[in-house]
């Protein structure tokens, strides 16, 4: 696979508000939110991955845009899957189509509006590599099998990749 780069935390950045993360996975969507003030990732929910590839839009873009609009985010965060030296995984591009339908979802409802309710949130690609890893590593540690917890693995893994774009957001923006 060839390389494949993250977006960096603080480029363009939003400003004040709460950021969402994503963990897609083929089965599966772990969700995390921020604070308001962008500096603590928690979890919120796994959301069951239906929309393919080559589907349209299913349950479970219609759920994540519920998600955004609940929370008033103002930035998105999905995870981009490579491997220790920067290479894509297979999965990457089940994480691009995820960030593909959400920003075209997003600016539709916008696109005749020019006072929509809310700013439109930005869509990013964060660096996901060993979130997973990570998150299966704590939830061991507390006594969760891997078995039981995948819908917790999940959330916690977009809860990592979160609040590793937090941190970088908020070393990059004392720069």
């Amino acid at each position: 696979m060839a390389k494949v780069s993250p977006d960096s935390p603080g480029v363009d950045d939003p400003g004040s508000g709460r950021r969402l993360g994503l963990d897609v996975g083929t089965v599966r969507i772990g969700v995390a939110v921020s604070d308001r003030d962008a500096r603590l990732a928690m979890p919120v929910e796994t959301v069951p991955r239906e929309t393919g590839l080559k589907d349209s839009d299913k349950a479970d873009i219609d759920k994540l845009l519920a998600i955004i609009s609940e929370y008033a985010i103002v930035e998105i965060v999905v995870g981009l899957p490579r491997d220790l030296q920067g290479n894509g995984s297979a999965s990457v591009k089940h994480a691009k189509e995820i960030a593909f339908r959400l920003k075209r979802r997003l600016n539709k409802p916008f696109a005749t509006d020019p006072t929509p309710p809310h700013p439109v949130p930005v869509v990013r690609m964060g660096d996901e590599r060993l979130t997973t890893v990570a998150a299966t590593t704590a939830l061991r540690a507390s006594g969760v099998s891997e078995k039981k917890g995948r819908a917790v693995i999940d959330q916690a893994a977009a809860v990592e990749i979160l609040q590793s774009w937090l941190d970088g957001r908020v070393v990059a923006l004392k720069d």
